[in-house]
């Protein structure tokens, strides 16, 4: 099966995946999934939902799967285009459990335990998954089963790309040349969002609170009641200081993300904090109405999302398993 949108792409291609952990914010938009609505019709893009990835903790197996299908319908509502894109589910393929075996034998126990999310979640707890140990492994036969070029990373997981770098420069020195060797890529603004309510934090999906995290499927009602309540100062005096007024600079940067827009324009526009808050609100508000509609609309058909994922993973296993039976070969595999 050849993929009918690759003679009109560049040469270039991109991979990039989600953990189907909990519902999307505002920072999951703007930093990742606003930039893949891009990249579909500029590269050759690869998206998946990593749910492998999402059961290297103890998880809910009802909630993956609701958490799964509702992301990939958000993944629609969104912009992406199953005819533009490849979307799939990553368990889909099951050569990405396959290669990651085979990167498992070619990455050293010194590297795997040296990853910061590894250390911070559970270095020192016995009763911690071995998949959570070996998780570097199956990032980098994500990337490296779709010979991507470009992987666009946050400051989270750039050290896990630096390791993919490395395993694939020694499989192909040692075994011959197999993979590509990808580049990490530089999130767009509004990739790094701050939790309202403590504008020192990153927002997450997994903060015990919700008061200070926008989900993109909130209504508007809740978005604005959100920003209305974010943590700023008692100056009550509206300039850019991220160093200094960390409350109020996160939501001149939300603004500047959702319009396009320079910080000095909304600082010249208002004086007051409550009314910068409801101009911030109401970007927001009209970011996401049109993927709110259209999540709405799909929820009417939810065979829809199941055709695309089939239809994803049916793209995604055209060009992965190729490469994972040149892994297998170079390394010395008899083939059946």
């Amino acid at each position: 099966m050849r993929r009918c949108h690759l003679a009109s792409k560049a040469v270039i291609r991109v991979l990039s995946g989600i953990q189907p952990s909990g519902e999307l914010h505002i920072g999951n938009y703007l930093g990742a999934i606003r930039s893949w609505v891009r990249d579909q019709y500029e590269f050759d893009s690869f998206f998946t939902i990593v749910d492998l990835h999402a059961i290297t903790v103890e998880h809910s197996p009802e909630e993956l799967r609701k958490n799964t299908l509702r992301l990939a319908m958000t993944l629609l509502a969104a912009g992406l285009d199953p005819e533009a894109c490849t979307i799939f589910a990553q368990s889909h393929v099951s050569a990405h459990a396959e290669l990651s075996w085979l990167l498992e034998c070619t990455a050293t126990f010194g590297e795997l335990s040296r990853m910061t999310q590894f250390k911070d979640k559970g270095r020192s707890d016995e009763s911690i998954r071995a998949g959570l140990f070996t998780y570097p492994a199956l990032m980098a036969a994500d990337i490296l089963l779709y010979q991507a070029e470009r992987v666009p990373v946050g400051e989270d997981q750039r050290q896990h790309l630096e390791l993919t770098r490395d395993i694939a420069i020694r499989f192909n020195a040692k075994y011959g040349q197999t993979f590509t060797i990808p580049q990490a890529t530089i999130p767009p603004l509004g990739s790094r969002v701050m939790d309202l309510a403590h504008p020192a934090k990153k927002m997450s999906k997994s903060s015990q609170s919700t008061a200070g995290t926008i989900f993109i499927l909130d209504p508007p009602e809740t978005i604005a009641k959100k920003v209305s309540r974010a943590v700023t100062d008692t100056e009550n005096v509206v300039r850019f200081d991220p160093e200094n007024k960390p409350g109020i600079s996160n939501l001149i940067e939300l603004w500047c993300a959702a319009t396009g827009n320079e910080p000095s324009q909304l600082v010249s526009q208002h004086r007051m904090y409550g009314e910068l808050k409801k101009t911030v609100a109401d970007a927001l508000i009209a970011l996401l109405e049109p993927l709110q509609r259209r999540y709405q609309e799909l929820q009417k058909d939810p065979g829809e999302v199941s055709r695309m994922l089939k239809l994803g993973a049916e793209k995604a296993k055209f060009v992965a398993e190729p490469t994972l039976e040149l892994a297998k070969a170079n390394m010395g595999l008899v083939a059946p």
